[in-house]
């Protein structure tokens, strides 16, 4: 099957909000996704861009996408992070996440940065053997921190 990688387009958003919607699925968070069309649109496209995203096409249509985000290592300098990498179900296995990956090492490389981070659930044992045959370091021994909007208000009415 036939695939060409690009940049995302305005006109791609909703096409790209479907897959989001199924990697949630895939992750069993189906109810978890609250970004809209709406949204991806103003922080992709808006007059202060959030993110770039790459899709991939086959057919007028979008069966994957990839979307990056900026970030600083108090480290290393200047990163990316590539907060989804996302193959529609029936296009696996076809050497589309492999492109999607390329088009991402070769963003970063072109921005200068210094690294490329990204997390992985540590249960999706088929994209850890794929992400470390492409050279990652998968590092199992940090785990991810975050707050949602409920655990930032609440840590806030508590200071």
């Amino acid at each position: 099957m036939e695939f060409a990688i690009r940049d995302a387009v305005v006109a791609d958003m909703p096409q790209v909000l479907g897959l989001i919607k199924e990697l949630a699925s895939f992750e069993k968070e189906d109810n978890a996704v609250e970004v809209t069309v709406e949204d991806l649109v103003r922080d992709g496209f808006g007059e202060n861009v959030l993110f770039h995203c790459f899709v991939a096409e086959s057919d007028a249509k979008v069966v994957g996408m990839a979307l990056v985000y900026h970030r600083y290592s108090t480290w290393k300098g200047p990163i990316i992070h590539l907060e989804d990498l996302v193959v529609a179900e029936t296009m696996r296995g076809t050497g589309l996440g492999t492109a999607l990956l390329d088009a991402v090492v070769a963003y970063g490389a072109k921005l200068g940065v210094k690294r490329i981070n990204w997390e992985v659930l540590d249960w999706n044992e088929p994209a850890i053997a794929f992400y470390e045959k492409k050279g990652a370091r998968v590092m199992r021994d940090w785990d991810v921190v975050q707050l949602d909007e409920k655990g930032i208000w609440n840590y806030l009415n508590k200071i």
